[in-house]
């Protein structure tokens, strides 16, 4: 098998931000106030009872309020926000689709006792994927994604220059599988006083930041490096190559091709019947129906 290299270029990126803190940290409306500046049109996936509807007083942003957390559900509510023009969509909390109802370790918990007499790694194994496919169309939103997660914190007993024993904290773990970090550009921890500690960043000119209650302008700093690249084809628009009337099989494989390469394949679009999908398996099903010689295809269709 041959590979061929080719130079690099930066293309015009969306956001891939996660928010992590306690309880009262100011999650949401941190999301909200960096939502705001990054598009026009917001959708909110709100896990936390209408939460983030407290604030729609001041934030224009559409919402969907669930009450149960499987990772196919948030595949199929990114689809659905993709198709409405939802530019950018905030997800509060992605925990909930880690411990809450439905969702990952009841999924597990679940495989393990229909199939494995209760053994978890047995029912990692069966459940894994679905998480694989819910990251996959976080990561491949056709528009930017920002997610919260609430986050534990760790404390050690030190003494002081008094001699005094006090509590340090030594770190932040969000409640979501371990390194979960590793799937966003940017990753912010916020304490009670909603100061925010960027402990990851592809973006240079934040990385290592504190910042204070964080504004419009810390987001048009995010919305200034995202900018800095030229624009490039998005799952939107590989679906409406693949479902053309007129799109060839020619099409439909350089689209293929295309889809692979730009890490695009588990994007969760919504197809010509309403349904949600994955833009790899639309892309192999059109190619399947206009590789079928026609005769085959008339007499089926007869």
């Amino acid at each position: 098998m041959g590979f061929t290299f080719e130079p690099a270029t930066k293309d015009e990126a969306k956001a891939r931000i996660a928010l992590t803190g306690p309880t009262g940290s100011g999650k949401t409306y941190t999301a909200l106030t960096i939502a705001a500046v990054l598009g026009q049109k917001v959708a909110v996936i709100d896990t936390e009872r209408g939460s983030a509807s407290k604030y729609a007083d001041e934030f224009a942003f559409s919402r969907l309020n669930l009450q149960s957390f499987e990772p196919v559900t948030l595949c199929q509510a990114l689809a659905a926000a993709s198709s409405q023009g939802h530019d950018v969509v905030v997800v509060d909390s992605l925990t909930h689709f880690w411990s809450g109802t439905g969702g990952m370790l009841e999924q597990v918990d679940a495989a393990a006792k229909r199939g494995y007499g209760g053994n978890s790694f047995g029912g990692w194994k069966e459940a894994r994927p679905q998480e694989r496919q819910m990251i996959d169309a976080l990561v491949s939103y056709p528009g930017h994604v920002i997610v919260t997660m609430r986050s534990k914190t760790d404390y050690v007993i030190e003494e002081d220059q008094r001699g005094r024993k006090v509590p340090r904290k030594v770190g932040l773990k969000p409640e979501q599988r371990e390194g979960i970090e590793y799937e966003f550009d940017i990753v912010g921890d916020l304490d009670h006083e909603n100061t925010l500690v960027v402990s990851k960043s592809r973006a240079r000119n934040i990385a290592g930041r504190v910042v204070a209650k964080p504004d419009a302008e810390f987001a048009q700093e995010i919305a200034a490096w995202l900018g800095d690249g030229k624009p490039s084809p998005d799952a939107l628009h590989f679906r409406d190559l693949l479902l053309d009337q007129y799109a060839t099989l020619d099409d439909v494989a350089a689209a293929g091709t295309d889809i692979r390469k730009r890490g695009l394949f588990g994007a969760q679009v919504i197809d010509e019947h309403g349904d949600a999908t994955q833009l790899g398996e639309l892309a192999r099903r059109r190619w399947m129906e206009l590789s079928k010689p026609k005769s085959v295809e008339a007499a089926v269709t007869a």
